[in-house]
């Protein structure tokens, strides 16, 4: 997902934080919003489920 946005937007985007975690979560937030949650929705996302929202 990381490498995928970084292709796209290139230097559209400031930075790209991976934070490591357990329990299963895996969210990606643009400035402080949430955009997708997999612990919510029990799945990862697909790519347009994310970009679609950036």
């Amino acid at each position: 997902m990381a490498e995928s946005l970084l292709s796209k937007y290139k230097n559209d985007m400031k930075s790209i934080t991976l934070i490591p975690s357990s329990g299963g979560v895996f969210e990606v937030k643009s400035e402080n919003k949430l955009i997708f949650s997999k612990k919510e929705i029990g799945r990862f996302p697909e790519f347009e489920e994310v970009d679609n929202n950036i």
